[in-house]
């Protein structure tokens, strides 16, 4: 799977995840006075064909590997994350 965004590194990617959690946490009146990061969401590259299993059938809860940066160049990384309704929640 890859993330929506194309993270050049795996800490990058933990980064953001820890971001979007620690805003996630705080209460309205908190997150109100903060400037909103974005989820880390994901995809399964390739067509969408339903046999075959890929493309457009990403868990909304689970865990996965995650790999980066995005092909057409090589993967320097690799992840286990974890989701919760479509959004990563953690990395490993």
């Amino acid at each position: 799977m890859y993330t929506t965004k194309n993270f050049r590194t795996k800490k990058e990617l933990k980064l953001a995840v820890e971001s979007y959690n620690v805003w996630a946490s705080l209460t309205p009146e908190a997150q109100a006075n903060l400037p909103h990061p974005r989820p880390v969401t994901y995809y399964q590259a390739g067509p969408f064909v339903s046999w075959l299993g890929f493309g457009g059938n990403e868990p909304k809860d689970g865990t996965f590997c995650c790999e980066g940066p995005h092909y057409p160049e090589p993967h320097k990384w690799y992840a286990t994350c974890t989701a919760k309704d479509g959004v990563i929640v953690k990395v490993k």
